[in-house]
């Protein structure tokens, strides 16, 4: 069509998805169910009320395959959805492969990453049930950037913990969340008690998700105005990025193509839900082959070294227990500059499909990641999320075993985010300041051995 050039595959507004895909009822086994701190007996509805609004938990335990999207948030995801499919032809060219690759941009969103996907429709429903406040945690900032953003939509205050190695590391990404209007704070601070008790213990601690997560479900659990809100992990979070998914799915079709391999980063799971779940309720019922591969940070290796157990979402222990793929919640991963994969568990739903052997899971370094990154840009003129270029760098290596076979194959990727507020990251790795890690098993061992004992 345009030679070597890239192509763009478009759908029309119209074809924003009507309703949300749940795959819980297309799974062959049932998930384990979330359990109380204290009785450790399953959650029920009014268990979670303190921390979030009725309609947000009705989906986080809903059997329904599919739930309706409001209107109201249809219209707000309307300034930048669908967001486009590509196909990712100088990058083929500079990797000589028979390969097509192809990758889902969600870096189109006005707060730079797929994000917002969910921090509208839970602003939106907080907003319902007359909520004015919300809480949240950040790693890389993506997600305190989506909420604040969401939350000026919608008219609602928002508070930020933002992990402080990030804090220190991505200014912009602070600021512009405070341009949103909200207030930001690094993690783990002065402001709560589980912050007291980590920096008495740890005064120069870089802090981590679990910390920031426990002072912001700390806050909202003391205040009767303010719910949390969080950016990955639980079902309903993942609910709503699966529009990604369902637009893909689509604009695959108008490519004439059908992916072989689908491609994820992971940290909390969200993005790689968001595009792998509707391909894979297709496949689960016999319309698609695809193998899937979620890539995460050897820094940070949940879902390969982790185990698949009950334990807390948070370091303070202040959220229900919920079986997933955990470091353990004392794991504080070293601060690479993916930040948003800094998380010692992987969402229970994710955990539970790579458990039944459904998806695959790999390791990518820090240098590597960026290397690939850096092709992918003077290849293709996006600069991605350092999140994102674990993505690319698995593509590449999906791309190159074609190449070594001499067989084509159909990669799709998602691009979670662009990288335009993390370029100190990029600074440093042009300057040779970054390291690869990997995480000693003796500490992950460590970790492991403060896992809650759950008959």
């Amino acid at each position: 069509m345009f030679g070597m050039e890239t192509i763009q595959y478009n759908l029309p507004q119209s074809r924003i998805p009507l309703a949300w895909y749940n795959i819980v009822p297309d799974l062959p086994a049932p998930m384990a169910p979330p359990l109380h701190p204290g009785t450790l007996q399953p959650l029920g509805p009014d268990d979670l009320a303190p921390l979030f609004p009725m309609a947000l938990i009705m989906q986080e335990v809903s059997a329904e395959r599919e739930i309706e999207i409001p209107g109201e948030v249809r219209q707000i995801y309307a300034q930048w959805r669908p967001a486009p499919l590509m196909r990712a032809r100088r990058l083929e060219k500079a990797l000589d492969t028979p390969a097509r690759i192809y990758y889902k941009y969600e870096g189109v969103s006005p707060a730079g990453s797929h994000k917002l996907n969910t921090a509208v429709p839970q602003a939106w429903y907080n907003k319902q049930e007359g909520v004015t406040h919300l809480a949240t945690e950040t790693g890389a900032g993506q997600w305190g950037s989506a909420l604040a953003m969401a939350c000026a939509f919608l008219g609602l205050d928002c508070k930020v913990f933002m992990v402080r190695v990030s804090y220190d590391q991505k200014p912009y990404r602070r600021a512009l969340m405070e341009t949103f209007g909200a207030s930001v704070t690094a993690s783990p601070s002065n402001t709560t008690d589980c912050g007291r008790a980590i920096l008495a213990q740890h005064p120069d601690s870089r802090g981590s998700l679990g910390i920031a997560i426990s002072e912001a479900v700390e806050v909202a659990a003391k205040d009767p105005k303010t719910k949390y809100a969080l950016g990955s992990v639980l079902n309903h979070v993942l609910l709503h990025q699966t529009v990604i998914g369902q637009e893909a799915i689509e604009q695959m079709a108008l490519a004439g193509d059908d992916p072989d391999v689908i491609i994820g980063c992971t940290g909390g799971g969200s993005n790689f839900a968001g595009l792998v779940m509707p391909f894979l309720g297709r496949k689960l019922k016999g319309k698609g082959h695809a193998r899937i591969v979620a890539v995460e940070p050897a820094a940070c290796p949940s879902l390969t070294k982790g185990r698949f157990v009950y334990d807390f979402g948070d370091t303070g222990h202040l959220t229900p227990l919920v079986k997933m793929h955990t470091l353990g919640s004392t794991f504080v991963p070293p601060g690479i500059h993916a930040g948003g994969l800094r998380y010692h568990g992987m969402a229970p739903l994710v955990s539970h499909v790579i458990n039944l052997g459904l998806a695959d899971a790999v390791t990518v370094q820090q240098l590597d990641a960026f290397a690939a990154g850096v092709q992918f840009a003077r290849a293709e003129g996006i600069v991605p999320a350092p999140e994102a270029n674990h993505a690319v760098a698995e593509a590449i290596h999906q791309a190159l075993e074609a190449k070594a076979e001499g067989k084509p194959r159909v990669i799709l990727f998602n691009l979670s985010g662009h990288g335009h507020f993390d370029m100190q990251s990029y600074i440093d790795y042009h300057a040779g300041k970054l390291e690869n890690f990997e995480y000693p098993e003796e500490e992950i061992a460590m970790a492991l051995a403060g896992l809650p004992v759950v008959p």
